[in-house]
């Protein structure tokens, strides 16, 4: 006898699918701005140029590893809760909030300004998921999103103190 999706989904996770359906749809736009912002880090690291070019260099790869780090974690929640995530470049790109830069010439301040507003943008969405999750109880996942939302406060300090100063 085949159960139903909600049977399943309460018998993986304990969550309702009305739960399930809503957490993993926030976790699944989560992921298409993580994937987007970890890309255009990687971008500007590739691409950044000036007189601090080390240092801006170093401080992107570090950031975009740990943009990176979250990926697995985000996609993995969704599916131990019985939900799906995302399947492709063009899936990425359809929940994706965060706007892709694909200019031929940026300077190093406006790549960095970017990638701090990006970020404050990514803890936005982040708290708004973080109240969707415990709205229905996913103690789990509401802890997993407080560290990425630590994660992304830093990153946002770090890159207003190198833009305030230039």
């Amino acid at each position: 006898m085949t159960q139903s999706a909600p049977t399943k989904a309460r018998e993986t996770s304990g969550f309702s699918s009305e739960a399930v359906r809503e957490i993993s749809n926030v976790l699944r736009q989560a992921l298409a701005d993580v994937f987007a912002l970890y890309l255009k880090t990687k971008s500007f690291h590739w691409h950044i140029t000036g007189r601090h070019f080390r240092d801006y260099h170093l401080l992107l790869d570090e950031q975009a590893g740990q943009i990176f780090a979250m990926t697995d974690d985000i996609a993995e929640r969704a599916r131990k809760i019985g939900g799906t995530t995302l399947r492709s470049i063009g899936d990425i790109s359809r929940h994706q909030r965060l706007k892709d830069n694909d200019a031929e010439a940026v300077t190093p301040r406006e790549m960095l300004a970017e990638l701090r507003d990006d970020n404050l943008q990514l803890t936005a969405s982040l708290r708004s998921a973080h109240e969707t999750c415990a709205q229905y109880g996913d103690v789990a996942t509401t802890s997993l999103i407080e560290t990425w939302i630590d994660e992304s406060e830093r990153r946002s300090w770090f890159l207003g103190q190198i833009v305030s100063g230039l």
